[in-house]
């Protein structure tokens, strides 16, 4: 940019610095959303639960198969970003 272009777009410097900022933040929304990490955890502590009693089998089945979808979905949101 030159010079004169710098000093006439002053003003929306602030805007386009409210516009990086709101980039960053989304994008650590969206790592955080698609960890897998939580997902690998909560479906360790379903087995946990399962072997100690205190979920039966069919809650057990329901919930992993919800949790098992959000890895799929994961995996696909992954594979769409990497070429």
């Amino acid at each position: 940019m030159g010079l004169f272009t710098q000093l006439v777009t002053l003003p929306l410097a602030p805007v386009r610095g409210v516009g990086w900022v709101v980039e960053r933040v989304l994008e650590a929304a969206e790592d955080e959303y698609y960890d897998p990490a939580p997902v690998h955890r909560a479906l360790a502590d379903l087995e946990q639960r399962l072997l100690a009693g205190e979920i039966d089998e069919e809650t057990f089945d329901q919930r992993e198969d919800e949790l098992l979808d959000r890895l799929e979905e994961i995996r696909a949101y992954r594979q769409g970003e990497q070429p």
